[in-house]
């Protein structure tokens, strides 16, 4: 049993982890390099894309021949991990959410002429995207509470209802939306495709958040109307949980991968912090209390690493994943709130404040337990699958 990467998977990495440490880390104390929402601001984000794809570091999830780098998923775990230790990473490489899940599932269930015409630009960097399915009281962690409407009239489908913390869409211009076209439980979704200049929808509002934002926000959309023709509809009429499906093992796993590289980031922050404070005499390294925080966070850490690579390997090897993601997500998501948190404590008033990304980190850290499935949702897909495969569930490979 092999833990080490392949020597050209790790090659690419270290240039991404070269790349992060050289030209990312240092803008974060930048006040300029922000934007009004806290993220990198549109004409660095522009100047540092560029370098990346001169680099051959764009799009690590996307296909060679639209442009990407066509990594395998443990690659794709080892890089995303790298990227995020800056909190510039993700977006730079053009492999932040939600673009990565929808560029992921549009290249495995889109047509030819929806790859060309929705597909390609996002690989490209020439607009952002978004997953439209969450809704007020409604669809979430479970798609199947589905209300918003897509009716057949003639040719075309006309959706009316409402969608709400739809990340990335005050900024997107290609969407991919759930609506409901039928009753039936589980063929009476469908999944479309449309552009934020078609009319008949709008963007209520932007959502305040606790946390820092993705580009583009969490936004409330309501749809009074929108017409979409059939050659948008994204695999056929009442696919719709099933495309949701496809993407959502995959999207969520991406999530882990990058909240170990910014779990690592906050522990290397406050281990060269505890190194060189001083307190009643001795270094705050020698404390054996502080020993403990520290090694307990990265234990977690370490744990969700493991968790998220062999979840990674069960994808690359043909298997759904579903436990092994589910799993990943649980530990993932409470390792790096862990790291913050941790960090925060032993920095003190200096992580509370913004003189370090401590404080952003932990603001952020806080929805990983929410967003694309909350923790409690995993545990129960945790429970089901022990009570279904029994002792077959501790199994060594990868799953059917």
């Amino acid at each position: 049993m092999d833990f080490a990467l392949p020597p050209e998977l790790d090659a690419i990495r270290r240039r991404v982890r070269d790349f992060v440490q050289d030209r990312l880390i240092p803008l974060e104390a930048e006040r300029a390099s922000y934007d009004e929402h806290e993220n990198i601001s549109p004409a660095l984000l522009k100047t540092l894309r560029a370098e990346v794809k001169s680099a051959g570091l764009w799009a690590m999830q996307s296909k060679k021949y639209r442009g990407g780098a066509e990594l395998p998923f443990i690659g794709m775990a080892a890089c995303y991990e790298e990227m995020n230790r800056s909190i510039f990473g993700p977006v730079t490489f053009n492999s932040a959410a939600p673009d990565d899940g929808n560029m992921m599932v549009m290249e495995r269930v889109a047509t030819d002429a929806q790859k060309a015409w929705w597909l390609q630009p996002v690989i490209d960097g020439a607009v952002q995207s978004s997953f439209a399915m969450t809704e007020p009281g409604g669809a979430g962690s479970d798609p199947t509470l589905t209300y918003t409407r897509a009716e057949r009239v003639g040719d075309r489908w006309r959706v009316t209802g409402r969608k709400w913390f739809i990340t990335g869409a005050g900024e997107a211009a290609h969407f991919i939306l759930l609506a409901r076209t039928s009753d039936d439980d589980r063929r009476g979704i469908s999944a479309f495709l449309f552009h934020k200049d078609q009319p008949g929808w709008r963007i209520v509002r932007r959502i305040p958040i606790m946390g820092p934002e993705e580009h583009g926000g969490h936004c409330e959309l309501e749809f009074d109307g929108l017409e979409i023709p059939d050659e948008n509809v994204l695999m056929k009429p009442g696919d719709g949980l099933k495309m949701a499906q496809i993407r959502l093992g995959p999207a969520r796993l991406t999530h882990c991968m990058r909240w170990t590289g910014m779990g690592r980031r906050a522990l290397e922050i406050a281990q060269a912090h505890i190194e060189t404070r001083k307190s009643f005499g001795i270094t705050l390294a020698a404390r054996e209390s502080v020993q403990t925080l520290m090694g307990e966070a990265a234990l977690q850490l370490d744990i969700s690493r493991l968790l998220t690579m062999r979840a990674a390997w069960t994808l690359d090897q043909g298997g759904r994943a579903k436990r092994e993601v589910s799993m990943a997500k649980i530990v993932a998501a409470d390792a790096l709130h862990k790291a913050a948190d941790t960090a925060l404590q032993l920095l003190g008033a200096k992580g509370y404040s913004k003189d370090t990304p401590i404080e952003w980190m932990y603001r952020y850290a806080r929805q990983a337990r929410l967003v694309d499935g909350a923790s409690e949702v995993h545990r129960m897909v945790l429970a089901q699958e022990l009570r279904a495969r029994g002792r077959d569930f501790f199994t060594w490979g990868a799953d059917a």
